[in-house]
């Protein structure tokens, strides 16, 4: 499955909300998300532009590999593969024992607006600010979903340059 997104930061969430609101997409939910990331022991996954997370929310746990990202247009796209956990200690321990590294950690608080097959979510990421996602999950027409999500987008009035960088290298950049 490839996940295809744009990523904006949001001055006024509100706005974001009120024009959801006019177009009848109201919030499915909301969570607390804790990501936390782990590096391998046999390749850097900074360097390969890869992730493997461990994702704390209201829901469970997951474990999420996410391939290196591609540009299609003003999104990115990238192969994702989720698999839930009973255990998210007992699967961080199992990593550790491996050689796996923890990298750094996210928090946020998420909302979900669902739009067909096209996901919104409102972000407010702890160290960061707020942001707005735009993505859809496809099997192979990456080009037809970031065409997709540039008409999203703009019919929300959102503005400014798409950012490419995940959350986790916005937070390490900060950090540097």
């Amino acid at each position: 499955m490839l996940e295809v997104e744009a990523k904006f930061a949001v001055r006024d969430p509100g706005e974001v909300r009120a024009r959801l609101d006019r177009q009848g997409v109201h919030m499915a939910r909301r969570q607390q998300e804790h990501d936390v990331y782990y590096n391998a022991p046999h390749r850097d996954f900074a360097k390969t532009d890869e992730a493997l997370r461990v994702r704390y929310d209201d829901a469970g746990v997951t474990v999420t590999y996410k391939g290196p990202k591609s540009r299609v247009g003003s999104a990115k796209a990238r192969e994702e593969f989720n698999l839930a956990v009973a255990s998210g200690e007992t699967l961080e321990a199992i990593l550790s024992r491996l050689g796996f590294r923890r990298a750094a950690s996210v928090s946020k608080t998420r909302e979900f607006y669902e739009m067909g097959d096209v996901t919104v979510t409102l972000d407010d990421v702890e160290g960061l600010g707020t942001f707005i996602e735009i993505e859809i999950l496809t099997e192979s027409d990456r080009e037809d979903a970031a065409r997709r999500i540039g008409v999203t987008a703009k019919g929300l009035g959102v503005d400014g340059p798409p950012i490419y960088t995940s959350y986790l290298e916005m937070l390490v950049s900060k950090q540097k």
